[in-house]
């Protein structure tokens, strides 16, 4: 868990990309703001506030839950400088620059691929588009949900076979970075929500990816689920973290039964496994 105290003369420092305690202006009253998350590349950074306050990220207003739970991230590749300025009614401030640490990631060469794999056809490319842009739309979606401040569960209890931010290089063609978990499993093996929410997406078909589900879990948060051969749940039910939603399929493009599961926050891809280290902050 990741401490901003309103103590003056504290040190800043990182041991293995997780800042311990950084050093913030005094404020009369002792007020305290807590983070919790990993402060590198794919974290996901969890924060609690007093909720009349406001949060702000690089000058963009960040939603704040009616119990003070607010949600940042970043991504892969991500090595920014951010502000981050908590602002209480009374106008006294906490401000910190927090960038990200680096992170390396393995890269895989693999030869001898089809090339109706490498070079899609017309048809296939545009199906690819249209569930992409369904994608998208469900994680431009900002809602009043906090399920993210009580953590994640791992969604099956499977082997991890592949990480987050690893590459493929098919035939000497670099590919897009890997986003999510793969788990291995079998089909119809139970798929649980990793945190309560509001199912968004469920499409049983699409081109690479298969069974699709996205999870709505507030502000920005979402669960997505490839390669599903079953849903339990539909578009607008409300889950529990740890509910059956799904099951493991071979749907889509891949070479075998397997889940992989991917967080955001809204458009910027989030690594599960830190995700899953997030602590509940009271």
């Amino acid at each position: 868990m990741l401490n901003f105290i309103a103590q003056p003369m504290l040190k800043s420092f990182f041991i293995t990309g997780l800042l311990i305690t950084l050093s913030t202006p005094a404020i009369a009253d002792g007020h305290n703001i807590t983070i919790t998350g990993e402060i590198k590349q794919g974290g996901l950074v969890v924060g609690k506030t007093n909720a009349n306050n406001t949060v702000k990220l690089n000058g963009k207003t960040l939603a704040v839950s009616a119990t003070g739970d607010y949600v940042f991230g970043f991504g892969r590749d991500d090595s920014s400088d951010y502000n981050l300025v908590i602002s209480q009614a009374n106008g006294k401030e906490q401000r910190r620059v927090i960038t990200p640490a680096k992170r390396q990631y393995q890269e895989q060469s693999i030869t001898g691929i089809a090339k109706s794999i490498m070079q899609p056809s017309a048809k296939a490319i545009a199906r690819s588009n249209k569930d992409s842009g369904q994608i998208r739309a469900a994680r431009k979606i900002s809602s009043q949900l906090s399920s993210f401040s009580t953590g994640f569960i791992a969604p099956i209890d499977g082997v991890i076979t592949g990480v987050y931010g690893s590459r493929r290089i098919f035939n000497g063609v670099k590919k897009r970075p890997h986003f999510g978990l793969d788990y291995a499993g079998k089909i119809g093996d139970p798929v649980k929500s990793p945190a309560a929410g509001k199912i968004l997406l469920y499409v049983p078909d699409m081109f690479y990816s298969g069974g699709t589900m996205i999870i709505d879990h507030g502000q920005g948060v979402t669960s997505t689920f490839l390669h599903l051969s079953n849903s339990y749940v539909q578009v607008g039910d409300q889950v529990n973290q740890g509910q059956i939603v799904a099951a493991v399929g071979n749907s889509g493009r891949v070479t075998g039964p397997h889940l992989d599961w991917r967080i955001n926050w809204f458009g910027i891809k989030i690594d599960p496994a830190l995700a899953l280290k997030i602590e509940t902050i009271n």
